[in-house]
């Protein structure tokens, strides 16, 4: 596919398409007779998976450093399992935080619902 169809597919730029290929994070993209890029459905794969880190707020250097050990290969199973494991306790940290916050959050709603309530009464 072309890379106006690959970019639509994923709802990214093709502009970032290129800037991925160029930092690294996207490699072996396929050249038509004509020289422009053709993508698989192997590049729609690794670039969903690619979004998916970004919307988990992992940084770009690290998906770089992701991408970089896949492509060194089965060899760096290990290393990119370990790298995806710290992402994952960052989020699981987020989500408690973001957790805790907003129980205080749905206590001071609480509050203004009994507040209002006994005002009510009054």
């Amino acid at each position: 596919m072309n890379i106006q169809r690959f970019s639509r597919l994923l709802n990214v730029s093709a502009h970032t398409i290129r800037y991925y290929e160029k930092i690294g994070v996207l490699r072996h993209v396929a050249r038509n007779a004509s020289g422009h890029r053709f993508f698989t459905s192997k590049d729609l794969d690794w670039m969903a998976f690619v979004q998916r880190l970004k919307d988990m707020g992992m940084p770009l250097d690290k998906i770089k450093h992701y991408a970089d050990l896949r492509e060194q290969g089965d060899v760096t199973a290990e290393l990119r399992k370990q790298l995806l494991q710290e992402h994952v306790a960052l989020i699981e940290a987020k989500i408690a935080l973001e957790t805790e916050h907003l129980e205080k959050i749905k206590d001071k709603i609480l509050y203004y619902d009994q507040l209002i309530h006994q005002a009510v009464k009054a």
